[in-house]
């Protein structure tokens, strides 16, 4: 039988998008880092190690960052050069990005969080960072797709517990801004331990079996740097999210959430 380690091991693999010469994209699951950090020095698999090693050993040079419990698209460049363009795109807004989150409560049908943040400082890996520094713009666009009433008292305050499936699309890239955006619209994503609702987290943990951020970088959207076509990577969501999504009564094929 496979052992705990095997299969913690086979759940942090990521998967392989897509590739050519110049760029590569893999499916990062939840709980795996993008590269080392003073955060987790025990830490040994990064997503950037492993993306290399499924591509036969050849180097991968990160332009944009997922937080470790956020699943989704990655993309790596395969050189310098590409790299520094894909970087310059993220920073120039070019990227179109589409994250799937579920998150506490009926959230509105549609709308647009414009809400400066304050930048959040590690103690050590933001160590030398200025905490004085004013809050930065923060945009993100959201639109409800489905929602659901469970006859489940998880707050004190209601006999019935809410939840929504929302497509999100930050218009900016701050650290955190999608968890931190939906904590100030009083819907924050479901798994969150740090801008989350503990309650509702371990609902979702001891009803549903389900103990991860329920935050899904879905799609990638920009220019081939070099062919100069349009690209749209996307990731699958996979039979855990949809086998979760059926429970709550939800579309749960990955054709429902193509479009």
């Amino acid at each position: 039988m496979m052992d705990e380690q095997t299969r913690t091991a086979d759940a942090l693999q990521p998967t392989l998008l897509y590739q050519d010469d110049w760029l590569v994209a893999v499916n990062k699951p939840s709980g795996l880092l993008v590269h080392r950090s003073w955060l987790d020095k025990a830490e040994t698999r990064f997503a950037m190690q492993m993306t290399r090693d499924l591509i036969g050993g050849r180097h991968v040079y990160p332009v944009h960052r997922l937080d470790r419990p956020t699943s989704g698209v990655l993309l790596f460049a395969l050189d310098p050069a590409v790299a520094r363009t894909l970087t310059e795109a993220f920073a120039a807004r070019q990227v179109h990005k589409e994250y799937l989150a579920l998150v506490r409560g009926w959230a509105p049908e549609e709308g647009l969080i414009d809400y400066p943040l304050k930048e959040q400082l590690d103690k050590i890996a933001d160590a030398f960072s200025d905490p004085d520094r004013p809050a930065q713009e923060a945009v993100t666009a959201f639109r409800r797709l489905h929602q659901v009433e469970l006859p489940f008292a998880v707050s004190k305050k209601h006999p019935t517990s809410r939840y929504s499936l929302v497509r999100l699309f930050p218009k900016t890239g701050r650290k955190h801004q999608l968890r931190r955006h939906l904590d100030h619209l009083f819907h924050p994503i479901v798994g969150d331990t740090t801008h989350g609702d503990g309650r509702h987290n371990r609902f979702f943990r001891e009803h549903y079996g389900c103990d991860r951020l329920l935050l899904i970088a879905h799609r990638l959207s920009f220019e081939h740097p070099v062919l100069k076509v349009p690209m749209r990577i996307q990731a699958p969501l996979g039979p855990e999210v949809l086998g979760l999504f059926a429970r709550l009564g939800w579309p749960a094929s990955e054709q429902d959430y193509g479009a």
